[in-house]
């Protein structure tokens, strides 16, 4: 049996795990007044792929290792009630009756250690959100001798797991931030933090890997993964280029015991620093809204559309920004601005580093031909992304689904899917689990909307368009369980 690896992020807890905190909402201490713009150091210059391998970077660490800080966090946890246990005669026959707190566990602190960075001279410090999340009192200290400082959490976010905190101090040795887009796989980096608490260590490792996403996180994942060891106390610090320039922020390890396995991430710093600058002068982050929904251009699609790369959109959503464009199911977005798009997941990265009524330029492929649109994006609504994943019986179809069965959109039927009266489609009423179709993946009580890029209204209309399509491919676009995606059913299979 093989145990699937398991993503945890690496904060070190001295008791449970802090609780988490869903949203944006800011907790005690966290402020939300409007502030002066973050000072950063930046310097986004390349770093030399064709000087010779170092012998030592101490002089590197000298520079940079005072910047990177120890976190302590502190949180009160009250005590259970167990009164109702009492009340129980068999539970009093064993333990007895409750003393004077009657019957109430004993309220505790718990404790949980970190890593963070200086990233401004006058106190600005960035860490993850879940070293802090929860935490009545957090601590800051460093240099030698020790120096402690309490600090404010200015704000957080959990969706990218960053948070920034803010020290009472003046003249400290702010890091440099390098660009991390220019990062490429087989580069050396250093990984400094706080190790279970032991004190501040550096490991050397390279970028194993770029764009690292879908490990369940966070929200929004584009992580640099690195065999540079990671372990439970570096939550926070700082990864590092050769010119000793912060290029990423450690945040998880993939491990099956918990420790390092020479699997480690780090959220990349031109992300973090976004992110930063928005937590700095308002306390919160709002992202950039598009609009679509949309899924990964998979081997089938990809051949079926003769496109390798880009964010297949499902689902256009009224009123947004990509409907106003023009934007439709079946376009292929390949370009943002100046960013090529991967696939569906580097466009919600690449929307949601956006602010908010920015006008990008959406360049996509329909039928075969490119085109670009201006598309003023809007604030990314509550609980909704910037794109994502979305998701009588007529007879069985004799074209290119064989095995399907269908039927019409009775009113029952609506009513139990929770469709609008002017959704148009058909119901899958059965399909034959040795079919194409249900290879492909398609099941009772999906609703098809479009075969072969064409629209279907009813039973008989897709009975019908079916038996015409040239197979033995089909595209097929379909509805479940709130969201819309493609599909390819191949008859040769």
């Amino acid at each position: 049996m093989n145990l699937k690896p398991t993503a945890r992020r690496v904060l070190f807890t001295a008791a449970l795990a802090l609780a988490g905190s869903a949203g944006l909402a800011l907790g005690p201490g966290e402020k939300s007044d409007a502030k002066p713009p973050l000072k950063l150091q930046v310097d986004a210059r390349p770093i030399n792929r064709d000087a010779a391998d170092r012998v030592s970077y101490a002089a590197i660490v000298k520079k940079t290792a005072p910047s990177v800080v120890y976190l302590s966090s502190t949180k009160k946890v009250k005590g259970q009630d167990m009164s109702q246990f009492f009340n129980d005669p068999m539970f009093r026959r064993f333990f007895g009756n409750p003393g004077p707190g009657g019957g109430r566990t004993p309220d505790r602190t718990e404790s949980s250690l970190g890593s963070g960075i200086i990233v401004s001279s006058d106190g600005y410090i960035l860490t993850n959100n879940h070293v802090v999340d929860g935490a009545d009192e957090v601590k800051v200290s460093f240099g030698e001798p020790r120096k402690e400082y309490k600090a404010t959490v200015v704000g957080r976010d959990p969706k990218a797991d960053v948070a920034m905190l803010k020290i009472d101090a003046t003249g400290l040795p702010a890091a440099t931030l390098a660009d991390s887009d220019k990062l490429e796989v087989g580069d050396v980096v250093l990984a400094i933090g706080d190790p279970f608490g032991i004190g501040q260590s550096v490991s050397r490792g390279i970028v194993s890997a770029l764009g690292r996403g879908g490990l369940g996180i966070e929200t929004f994942e584009d992580f640099i993964q690195t065999d540079a060891a990671i372990n439970p106390g570096n939550s926070g610090g700082a990864l590092l280029d050769t010119d000793g320039r912060v290029i990423g922020l450690n945040t998880a390890i993939l491990s099956r015991s918990g420790g390092f396995n020479g699997v480690g991430f780090a959220v990349p710093i031109n992300l973090v620093r976004s992110i930063a600058e928005q937590l700095v002068s308002k306390g919160r982050v709002d992202r950039a809204f598009l609009g679509v929904g949309t899924q990964p251009l998979e081997a089938e699609l990809s051949s079926m559309f003769n496109i390798t790369h880009g964010a297949l959109i499902t689902d256009v959503q009224p009123g947004t920004p990509a409907e106003k464009a023009g934007l439709k199911s079946g376009d292929i977005i390949t370009k943002v601005d100046d960013t090529e798009i991967r696939d569906n997941r580097h466009l919600q990265l690449t929307i949601t580093r956006l602010a908010p009524g920015t006008e990008a330029t959406i360049e996509y492929v329909r039928d075969g031909k490119t085109n670009s649109v201006k598309a003023k994006l809007a604030k990314v609504p509550e609980d909704k992304l910037a794109a994502g994943d979305s998701g009588a019986d007529g007879g069985k179809d004799e074209g290119v689904l064989n095995g399907v069965g269908v039927g019409d959109l009775t009113r029952q039927v609506r009513n139990e899917l929770g469709l609008e009266r002017g959704f148009q489609g058909v119901v899958v009423t059965q399909v034959d689990p040795e079919s194409a179709s249900a290879r492909a993946g398609l099941r009772e009580g999906d609703i098809i909307t479009e075969l072969d890029r064409k629209p279907v209204h009813n039973a008989e209309e897709a009975v019908k368009l079916s038996a015409e399509i040239k197979g033995p491919k089909v595209l097929v676009r379909l509805w479940r369980e709130g969201g819309y995606r493609f599909i390819v059913v191949d008859e040769s299979k």
